[in-house]
């Protein structure tokens, strides 16, 4: 509550709490830190503000009466649409990452990219649609989406997990 109200970046410091979650869990598990649980954490991390911005940017009326310092209260919805591309493309090249990297298969990798892709799409048209109806469907469409995108991420690595020790056990 505290963090919200005193700065534009709550959703980039918050975001970084908020994406510890496997990190600490793998270190609890194991006694160690490795590359698999930092990626986990760069993609919730980078995932974060493109999500609560665009909520931000359709929620922007409320949060201004309630002073609340969201990036587009503090710095206009512009600038809050290239945060969110950046922060997209970003999120897009670290999701990928995992499968070129060995750490995981073709499975989560196309997949990644296919989600990736659309992610990307929704947020170039985010920042392109500058105001009207048209920019309100562009925001709530990207919020909507970025939800499914993490969890469908997150499912198919799993599978692909589950599917590999299987195969691993029969094999």
């Amino acid at each position: 509550m505290w963090l919200k109200r005193w700065t534009a970046q709550n959703i980039v410091i918050g975001g970084a709490a908020g994406a510890l979650p496997p990190v600490v869990a793998w270190a609890s598990v194991t006694g160690s830190l490795a590359v698999e649980p930092i990626l986990l954490f760069l993609i919730i991390f980078f995932w974060t503000p493109p999500h609560f911005w665009a909520l931000a940017l359709f929620r922007n009326d409320d949060y201004a009466r309630a002073g609340v310092p969201m990036l587009p209260v503090v710095a206009g919805p512009d600038h809050t649409r290239l945060q969110i591309l950046l922060y997209t493309v970003a999120l897009v090249a670290v999701a990928a990452a995992p499968w070129p990297l060995g750490y995981f298969g073709a499975i989560y990798g196309v997949a990644s990219l296919a989600l990736g892709g659309w992610m990307l799409v929704l947020a170039v048209r985010v920042y392109r649609q500058r105001s009207g109806s048209a920019a309100l469907r562009a925001t709530r469409n990207l919020f909507k989406f970025s939800i499914l995108y993490l969890f469908a991420l997150f499912a198919i690595l799993l599978v692909e997990v589950v599917v590999a020790a299987v195969l691993r056990l029969i094999g």
